[in-house]
């Protein structure tokens, strides 16, 4: 037996057992005449092999999805010519299904989970036309000519799911636009290398590369192929760009695993197939005691630096697009880009840009989640005037990245912001808490959650989900964040030490800004006792934010118990900042 990636072309004849009921010699007579004078020579033209047929239907193998959707919607149309030119007899009429996925050869049949999906596809189609599932169609889009649709999550039977699929009613062909459609940007997780000596320490390097695959499986707003697939390269010399072109994947990760001892190195590179160049590398050195623990530790780690990695690399893409050719992902990832600079003229940008997205694509989840996170910056840092109508708009784009995919965690990142910043500490906890558990390595969710934690006073617990930001993502645009707020927690506890060194480290950081870093430092120099510094980072903090006073961060920051800013305050009322 051998396994290999294909895409399964399943065809089937709509009510074929009452044209065999009505006439049956004509019928099978027809289909006959059919499977020769179409089906046969269409699936060659398109480099296929009908494996099976079944009388009442067929099923091919093909190299590349793009040549099983052509061959489909090839013989949708074939089909509906030749009903057109036949007078007097019932319309022949076929549903297509087609799937990409991990097969199993067995002499000239073929096997497996790839088969039954397609299988199942067919079944749901449309009468006269094609149903794809949604890795096919990342595939193919606008490779075909023809439009498919979104036809939303559906279950299939006996198949675990549910599966988004995109169906084609066999209407007129005509290019799919580029407005209002979202293309998602794929990884391929090749099979880590095993450098050891020791032959053994191969279920250390599958485990990892298994584990990362699980991992980036849950974050949304990208597609990763499934494990089935990229494991059919393990123990292969193999060249990325032809890779990438296989799996159709625009991200590929490699790495390896090497023990000494008892000591372990794992490397990881991250490449951009499309450039061949690496958009990030790293090697980690552990020592080995508890294998499980240190898979865990590597996974997490990797995760967590991958997913910014490619975040970043996409917003570099959308950015140097031309304005007018922006589609709903260019349009998400270039608001993103306005919004973690941090300014203000940036922060309309970004709202615009991300309204734009959900527009184009109103069931793009995490792109009505970070319009949320938008509303929720503007207000945290004092932007708008009517900050109560912020979050309220923003609240409703949460709610409604949730009802999209409540198994996005961005979704219950930002609903968590919001609730954060109207007082409901606990809701914005249970949100925050619901994300790490969807996307352990969420680094953005640890920060969050540190931050509702500072403010509910649980300053121990939230200083420790500070702490875990940094080692996850090194480079994400939300660590002066995290970093002032662990710094916001030590003077609220009183450790006045710490929350200077904290507030140092935040002004080293690039996107800075704004009247937190030194409103934070200014409490931090008057609990040191340097009074004369302090009332120069208050002058700097109202500089930034001229409406900036006792008042307004009392009013701003809702804390869960009365006074839980007190030690703050009563810091920059010392050093001059006014009631």
């Amino acid at each position: 037996m051998e396994r290999r990636l294909a895409a399964i072309l399943a065809a089937d004849v709509v009510g074929y057992s009452k044209l065999v009921q009505a006439d049956e010699v004509a019928t099978l007579k027809r289909m006959k005449d059919i499977w020769s004078e179409i089906f046969d020579p269409l699936v060659t033209e398109n480099h296929g092999r009908i494996f099976k047929t079944m009388g009442d239907g067929a099923l091919a193998e093909f190299a590349s999805a793009v040549d099983a959707v052509e061959c489909a919607v090839a013989l949708q149309n074939a089909l509906r010519s030749r009903n057109d030119e036949i007078e007097g007899e019932t319309a022949i009429e076929f549903r297509i299904g087609v799937n990409l996925g991990d097969i199993v050869a067995e002499g000239d049949d073929v096997l497996g989970e790839g088969v039954n999906v397609a299988a199942r596809l067919e079944a749901a189609a449309p009468s006269g036309g094609v149903l794809t599932s949604d890795y096919v169609h990342s595939q193919v889009r606008g490779k075909v000519g023809v439009t498919f649709i979104d036809a939303g999550q559906i279950s299939l039977k006996n198949i675990d799911g549910p599966f988004r699929v995109w169906r084609w009613d066999g209407t007129t062909a005509k290019p799919e636009a580029a407005a209002g459609t979202r293309e998602k940007p794929s990884i391929a997780v090749l099979p880590f290398t095993n450098m050891s000596a020791d032959p053994e320490q191969e279920f250390l390097a599958d485990g990892l590369s298994e584990d990362i695959i699980t991992g980036l499986s849950k974050i949304r707003w990208f597609l990763v192929i499934a494990r089935n697939s990229t494991f059919t390269y393990k123990g292969q010399a193999v060249d990325i760009k032809r890779v990438a072109a296989e799996l159709g994947v625009r991200y590929v990760l490699e790495g390896s695993v090497r023990r000494a001892g008892n000591r372990v190195r794992v490397t990881a590179q991250l490449i951009d197939a499309s450039t061949g160049l690496h958009v990030w590398a790293e090697h980690y050195d552990r020592e080995l005691q508890d294998i499980f623990d240190l898979q865990d530790e590597i996974t997490q780690t990797i995760v967590g630096r991958v997913e910014p990695e490619m975040a970043a690399a996409e917003r570099e893409k959308a950015i140097s697009r031309r304005t007018e050719s922006l589609d709903a992902w260019a349009c998400y990832q270039r608001g993103l880009w306005h919004m973690w600079d941090y300014s203000r003229e940036d922060h309309q940008k970004s709202l615009d840009l991300l309204r734009r997205a959900t527009e184009l694509d109103p069931g793009f989840s995490t792109a009505h989640a970070y319009l949320c996170y938008a509303y929720y910056e503007g207000v945290v840092m004092g932007w708008p005037d009517d900050p109560e109508h912020h979050l309220e708009l923003g609240m409703a784009a949460a709610r409604r990245a949730l009802q999209i995919d409540d198994t996005d965690p961005v979704g219950y990142f930002a609903i968590g912001r919001i609730h954060m910043m109207q007082g409901s500490h606990d809701l914005s906890i249970a949100a925050l808490q619901r994300a790490i558990q969807l996307n352990p390595s969420f680094s953005q969710a640890h920060h969050g959650l540190g931050m509702v934690l500072t403010l509910s006073g649980r300053l121990d617990e939230a200083r420790a989900s500070e702490e875990r930001v940094e080692p996850l993502s090194p480079r994400d645009p939300i660590l002066w964040a995290t970093t002032i707020t662990h710094a916001l927690a030590d003077v609220l506890a009183g450790d006045t030490e710490a929350a200077l060194a904290w507030v140092d480290k935040t002004m080293q950081l690039p996107r800075a800004t704004g009247y937190w870093p030194h409103a934070v430092k200014a409490a931090a120099l008057v609990q040191a006792g340097r009074l004369d510094e302090a009332r120069d980072s208050v002058q700097a903090a109202i500089a930034e934010l001229p409406k900036l006073s006792i008042s307004y961060l009392a009013r701003s920051l809702p804390t869960k118990q009365p006074g839980g800013l007190d030690p703050y305050l009563d810091a920059l009322r010392k050093a001059g900042l006014p009631e």
